[in-house]
């Protein structure tokens, strides 16, 4: 090589460097670092400590305009932010006051754009915001790279559909990035694990009017960004589903003038510090319902999962009027809130305004109000986005409280709108929502408090016809779906299995692990609004353990992780009032711990427990209940067996 290529190499790259330039934010505790480059493209890395956990990866949205935000970028200003300030949730699901702390880097570009990157104690996140004068603009793609430092293990929750038409219910396979191709994707949240054991979840926060972020696979250590499109043309279904058979060429029709997704990794060390992360959560859009008096979370008992099959009754059960008075009459007796009538109480599954003959809703609300217990209401989603003002101000008028909306099974533009919609129109006529069929949560009940749970989730209904709700998957989802927000898991099988003696039986179902494995969920997972999945009948043959469960709260002062490990093992405490609860979980595996009550204050507990019975091994129904005083001095054991659990209830001696 000459001198002068040399040269005219070397003039090259200082000029590249002379244009581009880097930037770092770092969290409030200096622990987590985000590295920004700026030059022909916008890279964000993020690095803890001294271990790098994301290598530089590109970001840049995609528009049909001459503005193209991140590509060929050229930066006009910065401003650096330190925030604090303390969320009160209307809705606690892990805490009432979270800390809202974080440094905020403002990047302004040329062309009326700006990209917002955020770093917490607890993770780090970054957004696109436009300000171009066009009313209406197309994005055509969305660039979220995700090159990680190495093959790092993956809790991949793989999804099939290549139309992103999916219930979002997630089996998370453990493996490794490289496993999986760019013909694979996959839903959020995603838990990564660093070489030193860093966890990382990966998530998205206060999405509106834009498609649900999916990452794909490369073969190697990447991930690399997938969005539904906006559907064009579709042909229906049944009453419930499409068949995709046009998609437009952009994945949202938008304004020029907005703030995009969040794109997040919440980052932690301990497995354990994943039950406690919020991030999702302060992400998100503040309330906006004034008055949220009317919002009242709670148990629910409900009839779909155990097939409306009660007995021991002079009367039909079914969908009619004496069986669902007969739900009433079990969640007055036991101090629940509500009842919920699921699929089969409308005429026809399309006529959400006309109960089915064997129904009369308003007898049944109004004895419902006699006992102080109400009623949701079961609809589908695309009927109700109909006639959705119609629909609402009818139930209202009923005096129902809530509605469960089912099986959306899509994620693109149109279906969030569609989420926010229910959500606000709900709560112009008092309703509360319980969204199934749905993807994950994304910030939407911080937003809209009434918005109480998502389903989203792998839960307690697949016992009916799979045998993939084992323990080790129950231990599972704490850890990375439950941190994205409420899940409507629907525990309370009161019928229990070892794994062995598991059958499907979709009429009578049971449930594997034990029975105090069952009960430990109620503290365990998170949902303002908590089904009682099984039949009245069968928990009034065991009213002693009904009572106990009837006595855990829905909703949390403060939630604090004692023990954690992805897939085997959960412990939390949960403050609610004056009182404590502790729940431990295990997988296949029996365990014991000791647990350090240093979280009490100066006072004295009664502390009941119900753990697994000592034959809970053999005949997993065997469960005891027993008492103790305790004080913050105190050490406790926590005794498992295999597919078991443990739950307690501390109230102060007075």
């Amino acid at each position: 090589m000459n001198i002068k290529s040399i040269l005219f190499i070397l003039a090259l790259l200082i000029g590249n460097r002379a244009f581009s330039k880097d930037y770092e934010l770092l969290s409030p505790d200096h622990k987590i670092k985000i590295s920004i480059a700026v030059s022909d493209r916008v890279t964000w890395s993020v690095s803890k400590d001294t271990e790098l956990l994301l290598q530089p990866s590109s970001i840049a949205l995609l528009l049909n305009h001459k503005v193209q935000p991140g590509i060929n970028p050229v930066l006009i200003k910065q401003q650096l932010k330190l925030h604090n300030d303390l969320i009160i949730a209307t809705v606690p699901v892990k805490s009432k006051e979270i800390i809202n702390l974080f440094n905020e880097l403002k990047l302004d570009f040329k062309g009326g754009y700006t990209i917002y990157f955020r770093a917490y104690n607890d993770g780090v996140a970054y957004r696109f915001e436009t300000n171009l004068k066009e009313s209406s603009i197309e994005v055509t793609g969305e660039t979220a790279d995700f090159n990680f430092s190495g093959n790092n293990r993956v809790f991949w929750p793989l999804e099939e559909n290549k139309d992103f038409l999916s219930h979002f219910e997630s089996l998370y396979k453990d493996s490794v990035l490289t496993a999986f191709s760019n013909n694979q994707h996959a839903a959020l949240p995603m838990l990564l694990f660093s070489a030193s054991g860093t966890k990382m979840l990966v998530s998205e926060a206060d999405l509106y009017d834009y498609p649900n972020l999916f990452l794909f696979g490369t073969g190697d250590k990447n991930l690399k960004a997938g969005f539904p499109k906006v559907i064009a043309e579709s042909i229906p279904v049944r009453d419930r589903g499409i068949k995709i058979t046009k998609l437009a060429n952009y994945i949202a029709k938008t304004t020029g003038q907005r703030k995009y997704p969040w794109r997040s990794i919440a980052i932690c060390k301990d497995d354990k510090d994943l039950l406690v992360n919020n991030l999702t959560y302060k992400l998100s859009t503040p309330s906006v319902i004034t008055n949220t008096d009317w919002i009242k979370p709670g148990k629910v008992a409900w009839d779909w999962w155990n097939d409306n099959n009660i007995y021991g009754v002079d009367f039909k059960a079914g969908i009619n009027t004496e069986t669902y008075k007969y739900y009433i009459d079990f969640a007055s007796a036991y101090g629940l809130d509500y009842i919920m009538l699921d699929e089969g109480w409308t005429r026809t599954t399309t006529d959400l305004l006309n109960p089915a003959k064997t129904i009369d809703i308003q007898a049944l609300i109004d004895y419902g109000k006699f006992k102080n217990v109400g009623v949701w209401l079961w609809t589908l989603w695309e009927p109700l986005d109909k006639d959705m003002d119609n629909i609402l101000a009818k139930y209202a008028k009923w005096g129902a409280k809530g509605i469960k909306v089912d099986f959306m099974a899509r994620a693109e533009q149109y279906m969030v709108n569609f989420y926010e919609r229910t959500a606000a129109t709900a709560a112009k006529y008092k309703l509360m929502v319980d969204l199934h069929g749905a993807y994950k949560p994304v910030g939407l009940n911080h937003k809209y408090p009434n918005v109480l749970s998502y389903e989203g989730v792998r839960g307690a209904e697949n016992n009916k016809w799979s045998t993939e709700i084992t323990p080790t998957h129950n231990l599972t989802l704490p850890f990375i779906r439950m941190a994205a927000g409420p899940m409507d898991y629907t525990p309370g099988a009161m019928l229990n299995a070892t794994k062995k003696n598991f059958n499907i039986v979709y009429s009578e179902p049971m449930s594997m692990g034990t029975r105090a494995h069952q009960v430990a969920m109620y503290v365990m997972y998170e949902s303002p609004l908590q089904m009682l999945a099984d039949n009245p009948s069968n928990y009034l043959k065991d009213t002693l353990c009904t009572r106990f469960i009837s006595r855990i709260p829905t909703v949390w002062d403060k939630t604090i992780a004692l023990e954690g490990k992805v897939g085997a093992y959960a412990i939390v405490a949960r403050k609610n009032g004056n009182n404590w609860y502790i729940s431990g979980m295990t997988d296949w595996n029996s365990r014991t711990f000791k647990a350090s009550l240093t979280f009490l204050n100066n006072t004295q507990y009664k502390m009941e427990v119900l753990s697994d019975g000592v034959n809970a091994s053999r005949h997993a129904a065997d469960y005891k209940i027993s008492n103790s005083t305790v004080t913050a001095s105190n050490t406790i054991e926590i005794n498992m067996e295999k597919g078991g659990g443990w739950t307690a209830i501390l109230t102060p001696v007075h």
